[in-house]
C-alpha cells in the first residue's frame, strides 16, 4: 500500500485552492486553462484536490494523526448488504445484473459470464460461481429465520427474512453486524463452492477480529496484509460493480485501528442509539418543531430523574428489576441446591419421558458434576476400603 500523506503535505498542496461554495459564477464563454507544475498553461495538470477541508482552519489539524475517522458500523452494514443482496440475487441490491455483465464484456474479461442473446429479445445471464439455486436460497433463509440466540445478543432477525420470496430486508446496523460475523459463515459453508465460501468466511473473520475488545499491533499488521489478499481474491470471483466505495474502505480499517485503538471507542453505535432516544421525544404527528420537542422532552426527563432519587418506596429506573431478571436466590421446595432456580418461567410447562441413553447421560452428569454427590462417593469409598480390610483380615 502507498504511504498516506501527512497533514503538512496535504496542507501544502491545498493552500493555494480558493473554492467558493454555493452556485458557480457565470462562465465567460471560455474555460480557464489550469496551470501546470512549471507554471505554463499549455498542458493542464491533474489536480488531486478539489476542495480544502474546513478542519484545516483548526491549528492542530495539521498535526492530527487520523484525518478520516471511518465508521466501522456503516461500512460493515453496506458490505453485508452487498454480500447478501448478491448471493440471494435481490433485484434491488444485487451487484450481479445485466449492466455488470456488460461491463465484463467491455473489459474483455470472464467471457463465460458475458450476457447471451437468445431469441429476438431474450437475454440470458450464465450462472456465476456464487449464484445460488432456489433450493439453496431457501436453505440460507431458513437458517437465518430459525436461528436462536441468547437474549440481548441480537434483535429478532427472523422478522426480516422472507422464505417464500427468498429475500432479506429491513436489517438494522447491528443485525448486519451479527449476520456478517456470526451467522453468514454458517449459512454459506454448504451451499457455495469451497473457493467462494472460503473467501467470504475469511472476510467475516476479518470483521470479527477487527471488532475484538483487545487488539495487538502485530496482529493488526497481519490483518492488513490479509485484507489485501482477500480483496484480490474477491475480485476474481465477484463482478467489478461489487466493489463500491464502502468495500474499498475496508482496506483502511486495520490501519486506522492501529492509530485509534479498538473500534468500540470510535464507531457510531452509541451515538446512533442516543440519537434514536432523542428522536423518541418527538410525539407530534406533523413533526413540527422537532428541536423544541427534543429539548422539552430532555428537560422533563432530567427533572423526573432528579426527583426520583428522593422518592422512597416507588419503583423508578434505579430500583426496578431488569428486563431479564435471573434470580438464583430461590431454592427448590425441598431445600436442595442441586437444581437451583435460574430465571423466571415463561410460557406453559410440559413433561417429557427420557429414553434410556438420555437417562444414563443425565445420571452420569449428576455423579461427576454435582458437589452434593461427593460426600456420598467418599462414604462409598470408605465402606469399600473397610470391607476390603475385613476380607484381608
Amino acid at each position: 500500500m502507498p504511504i498516506p500523506p501527512s497533514g503538512s503535505l496535504v496542507l501544502d498542496q491545498v493552500k493555494e485552492l480558493d473554492v467558493v461554495l454555493g452556485k458557480k459564477p457565470p462562465s465567460l464563454g471560455r474555460k480557464r486553462k489550469q496551470p501546470t507544475e512549471s507554471g505554463s498553461t499549455s498542458k493542464p495538470s491533474v489536480q488531486y484536490w478539489r476542495k480544502k477541508n474546513i478542519f484545516f482552519n483548526l491549528p492542530y489539524w495539521e498535526k492530527n494523526i487520523i484525518h478520516h475517522n471511518l465508521d466501522v458500523m456503516h461500512i460493515e452494514k453496506n458490505v453485508c448488504d452487498n454480500v447478501l443482496g448478491t448471493l440471494l440475487n435481490d433485484p434491488m441490491k444485487t451487484k450481479d445484473h445485466l449492466k455488470a455483465r456488460k461491463d465484463l464484456r467491455d473489459l474483455n474479461i470472464r467471457p463465460e459470464l458475458w450476457p447471451q442473446l437468445r431469441g429476438s429479445s431474450r437475454t440470458y445471464l450464465p450462472p456465476a460461481c456464487f449464484t445460488l439455486s432456489n433450493e439453496e436460497k431457501v436453505l440460507v433463509c431458513k437458517l437465518l429465520k430459525n436461528v436462536k440466540v441468547p437474549d440481548g445478543f441480537a434483535s429478532n432477525i427472523s422478522r426480516c427474512v422472507d422464505i417464500k420470496h427468498q429475500k432479506i430486508s429491513g436489517l438494522k446496523s447491528h443485525d448486519c453486524h451479527i449476520i456478517m460475523e456470526q451467522l453468514l459463515p454458517l449459512a454459506i459453508r454448504v451451499v457455495l463452492p469451497y473457493r467462494v465460501s472460503c473467501v467470504i468466511i475469511e472476510f467475516s473473520c476479518f470483521f470479527k477480529e477487527l471488532c475484538s475488545k483487545v487488539l495487538q499491533v502485530d496482529e493488526l499488521e497481519t490483518l492488513q496484509n490479509r485484507i489485501v489478499h482477500m480483496l484480490c481474491q474477491m475480485e476474481r470471483i465477484f463482478p467489478p460493480s461489487f466493489f463500491t466505495v464502502m468495500v474499498h474502505l475496508v482496506i483502511h480499517l486495520a490501519d486506522e485501528a492501529k492509530k485509534g485503538g479498538p473500534v468500540h471507542h470510535w464507531w457510531m453505535y452509541p451515538i446512533e442509539r442516543y440519537l434514536g432516544h432523542l428522536k423518541s421525544y418527538v410525539r407530534n404527528r406533523a413533526r413540527a418543531h422537532p428541536k423544541g420537542s427534543i429539548a422539552e422532552g430532555y428537560i422533563a426527563d432530567e427533572c423526573l430523574t432528579f426527583c426520583s432519587r428522593y422518592l422512597d418506596g416507588v419503583e423508578t429506573r434505579f430500583n426496578r428489576p431488569r428486563r431479564v431478571h435471573d434470580n438464583n436466590d430461590l431454592e427448590s421446595p425441598q431445600g436442595s441446591s442441586w437444581f437451583p432456580t435460574l430465571g423466571q418461567p415463561n410460557g406453559g410447562s410440559k413433561s417429557e419421558i427420557l429414553d434410556e441413553i438420555s437417562r444414563i447421560q443425565a445420571h452420569r452428569y449428576i455423579l461427576f458434576n454435582c458437589e452434593e454427590v461427593d460426600k456420598f462417593q467418599k462414604q462409598l469409598k470408605w465402606q469399600e476400603q473397610k470391607g476390603a480390610s475385613k476380607l484381608q483380615f
